[in-house]
């Protein structure tokens, strides 16, 4: 096995074994996106270890809740802690598996600590509100209240953070939370999970009796059709958190919404960035670069379209395709890089599909295209080349209004900010957009009500890249789902309106009078 997974202990671990043909039945192969080869296999879990690990989740709940919050917070500060310790192994695995590069590996790594700092001081902010009421010798106020048992089912392009995002704050709220990880990312969710079950099973603060501290993370990792449906159609998970295809969301808000629970969907996103003439252009460059190239495009958050003014549309084109053809190209591990491989073969064939399908539409590539997929036709893994499409002015090609999870870049050539809110507004995701300029006025025309329609906007900065102070989320077919900072915690929690007499009297409400 490679060096890392003995590292962190998966060599020993009895659900992990080295991968030395194919998978037997209930096993998955985890391979190297970098040079296709095996790293190991994981061992699937049925139907029926997924009723005893809502069992086990559904009983650690149910003391942990009990714990005062700053407590559950002092908990959540020592698996951060943990976090810290093997945050180079971690990422390093990040990027063995999923095939980002070790920067943006160890990237997202220090979000799982970012999120555990960010939920201790929560623990200690879980407020709420006291009102005034009509009612004489009456006082009302409202407070929070853990939910139980947090189903989160998380995507490979985020192996380890979104989980944090969703874990850390759940358990600070007083949750469980059930891990279903992307299949194509088992280890990065196993050697995770370790981290935090060996916290819970060392700490002395919560030992109840008869109950493995480890069940307030439980992990099931299985097929949809084992475990996936089976979880989201589960009366005791009163909230499902799932990340993925605007395609798996629907079914998700589908099934859970059948049975009155809740959903936190983080699904498609198909990102632009507005370019003003006044824009600074070497930010708009860098920021472009980034945001569309890095984690090979496989982010919710790259930028997908570029929405130029027609006065600087064919230099800033110009310049970018001069950035693109110095990008470092190979094995994220490896100092240097700037772009790893797709994840597999089958998001190389969407790509190849995107680009034919964009000139058969009428667009014009400018560099990268099948030429640049072709060249590593006989390059272990599954890499490709960024590519930059122009696409005619005064079209919306069908392609350029779906997500393909691929370092491709729409440029657009507009002849104002209203037609470039418009086209950017006119796709059904509505995760993430940018703008550059230097006017205050178009800033805050892209920020009003009548402009982005996304769940984030920014200036002067590119679409990708989130801090977990704010929350993260977007709308339409993105799914209108909060995570991270911000007030997403109340999404964990149920709040509850209290009213207390302490008079003699028993007045009624809009001042009714009964008898």
């Amino acid at each position: 096995m490679h060096s890392v997974l003995t590292a962190l202990g998966l060599d020993r671990h009895p659900r992990v074994k080295p991968a030395t043909g194919p998978a037997p039945d209930g096993w998955v192969i985890s391979d190297n996106p970098a040079d296709g080869s095996p790293l190991a296999m994981v061992q699937l879990q049925p139907r029926a270890e997924l009723e005893a690990t809502i069992v086990r989740a559904q009983k650690a709940f149910e003391s942990w809740r009990m714990l005062p919050a700053p407590k559950r917070g002092e908990i959540v500060r020592r698996i951060g802690e943990a976090f810290r310790v093997h945050k180079d192994a971690l990422g390093e695995l990040v990027s063995l598996e999923m095939g980002k590069i070790k920067a943006e590996g160890l990237g997202e790594v220090q979000e799982c600590i970012d999120i555990a700092d960010f939920a201790v001081g929560l623990s200690r902010q879980l407020y709420g509100l006291s009102m005034h009421s009509e009612r004489p010798g009456h006082r009302m106020y409202e407070q929070w209240h853990p939910l139980g048992i947090v189903g989160c089912i998380t995507a490979f392009n985020f192996p380890i953070a979104v989980w944090a995002w969703n874990s850390m704050l759940a358990a600070t709220c007083g949750n469980s939370t059930l891990w279903k990880p992307s299949l194509l990312t088992p280890l990065t969710a196993i050697a995770g999970s370790e981290v935090a079950w060996k916290v819970m099973r060392e700490q002395e603060l919560w030992r109840p009796e008869g109950i493995d501290p480890a069940d307030i993370f439980p992990l099931i990792i299985g097929a949809d059709a084992e475990v996936g449906e089976p979880l989201i159609a589960d009366r005791r998970i009163p909230l499902v958190s799932a990340t993925g295809s605007c395609r798996m969301g629907r079914r998700v808000a589908e099934v859970v919404g059948k049975r009155l629970g809740r959903t936190l969907l983080e699904l498609g996103g198909n990102n632009a960035i507005i370019v003003l003439p006044d824009a600074d252009m070497e930010l708009v460059v860098r920021g472009v670069l980034f945001g569309a190239v890095g984690t090979a495009g496989q982010r919710c958050t790259t930028t997908r379209r570029l929405l130029v003014h027609e006065s600087i549309v064919d230099q800033l084109v110009d310049r970018l395709a001069k950035g693109y053809k110095g990008i470092p190209i190979g094995d994220p591990l490896k100092p240097g890089t700037l772009v790893g491989p797709l994840i597999n073969r089958q998001a190389v064939a969407n790509m190849r599909h995107a680009i034919e399908q964009a000139v058969a539409q009428g667009c014009t590539v400018v560099c990268g295209g099948l030429e640049g997929i072709d060249r590593f036709k006989e390059t272990p893994g599954h890499y490709v080349t960024p590519t930059i499409i122009r696409v005619g002015k005064g079209c919306v090609p069908a392609i350029c209004c779906e997500e393909t999870f691929a370092p491709i870049l729409y440029v657009f050539s507009v002849k104002d900010l209203d037609e470039a809110i418009a086209i950017q507004n006119g796709v059904d995701q509505g995760l993430s957009s940018a703008i550059f300029t230097d006017s205050v006025r178009a800033a805050e025309r892209f920020l009003g009500p009548a402009g982005s329609d996304c769940g984030i906007a920014n200036v002067n900065i590119g679409t990708s890249g989130a801090e977990i102070g704010g929350a993260f989320g977007g709308e339409k077919d993105t799914g209108g789902g909060r995570e991270s900072g911000s007030d997403s915690w109340k999404t964990y929690m149920r709040r509850q309106t209290c009213t207390i007499n302490y008079s003699k009297d028993l007045p009624l409400a809009q001042g009714i009078q009964f008898g």
